[in-house]
């Protein structure tokens, strides 16, 4: 008896080692660099989010303004690449005209002078408003940005035509299969190599009529990335990454990232070889998503030498502590 035990617990032994050689940063030959950066709408004005609903208008809670731009617009992101962001995380809606306009919002009463539902527009209507209009950081009785914004939503081919050969994020904001559909058409219109840049997420109906659609697309929904998280959990300490991780694009909270076999280099390693990014959120905490990693103090606790992606709503906070953590020894050196 004594002897089948010491078997046992040298073969248990035996296959812990196994699984700790096959998961450890250790062995992997992923050279040190530095995050890549995703800007979740440009540079965008924060607002107070205590308290927050799906019905909150948050450009009524706008916090002193720390920079000049409105998130969706082409400044804003020309900030936000000039600041050193990597890639952009925008919004769309279908327009009654074929095109799809950029702007966060399900209606425009919130941040412009036009009322009803934005997909309920043409592009060439939604041009007239200014998207600045409703920006209020004192309930309303001052409008900083007002008259600041007509004309400056953008089309998604504006955006793309302007930024040629840079990553972005396409968010669709409804849960509308035929969205998804709508736009797989529209992207199919691009070569291969310009929607290599893109990446699109949103509801779980459109993502998978897109997805359906165009097969070569990285795309991310709540269960997409549902499925990823639980079956590596259950089966990537092996280093098999399952069929709902490959080609795509996760958002995972930096609390819940660190339990994914072989963080951070060996899990960014098989991420990698199967075409999909990676983006660290803020901590998650219960109930909806988590927010962009926004606190500088969690840039410091970010592993030495992490090269995967952040996502973020403070570019402009952040990207200093980037720039100085993760600076090379050579740009280091007074």
């Amino acid at each position: 008896m004594m002897r089948k035990r010491t078997i046992l617990f040298g073969v248990i032994v035996v296959a812990a080692a196994g699984i700790w050689l096959n998961n450890t940063s250790w062995l992997s030959s992923r050279p040190a660099g530095s995050p890549e950066i995703l800007a979740h709408r440009g540079l965008a004005q924060d607002y107070l989010r205590a308290g927050m609903t799906g019905e909150t208008c948050t450009a009524s809670r706008m916090l002193p303004p720390r920079h000049g731009y409105l998130e969706n617009t082409i400044p804003s992101m020309e900030a936000a690449f000039a600041l050193g962001a990597d890639a952009l995380e925008l919004d769309v809606h279908p327009t009654t005209d074929g095109k799809f306009a950029v702007f966060h919002d399900w209606t425009l009463d919130c941040r412009t002078e036009g009322k009803g539902e934005t997909r309920s527009h043409s592009m060439a209507e939604l041009k007239t408003l200014d998207v600045g209009y409703g920006y209020t950081g004192d309930g309303g009785k001052s409008f900083p940005f007002r008259g600041k914004g007509i004309g400056m939503m953008p089309s998604l081919d504006e955006v793309l035509a302007h930024f040629p050969a840079r990553r972005f994020n396409i968010n669709v904001k409804s849960n509308d299969p035929g969205e998804g559909e709508k736009l797989a058409a529209w992207l199919a219109t691009l070569a291969p190599a310009e929607r290599g840049y893109l990446s699109v997420y949103g509801g779980d109906k459109p993502i998978a009529a897109l997805k359906a659609a165009l097969p070569d697309m990285h795309t991310l929904s709540r269960a997409s990335l549902t499925q990823c998280i639980l079956r590596y959990a259950a089966i990537g300490w092996s280093g098999y990454v399952p069929d709902a991780c490959r080609k795509g694009t996760l958002l995972i909270p930096v609390n819940i990232v660190k339990w994914m076999w072989g963080w951070p280099n060996r899990f960014l390693d098989r991420m990698q070889g199967v075409d999909t990014r990676v983006y660290l959120l803020g901590p998650y905490s219960g109930g909806d998503f988590s927010q962009g990693l926004d606190d500088p103090e969690l840039i410091e606790q970010l592993p030495d030498g992490y090269s995967g992606g952040i996502s973020t709503d403070a570019l402009d906070l952040v990207m200093p502590v980037i720039k100085e953590r993760f600076a090379s020894p050579a740009q280091s050196t007074p």
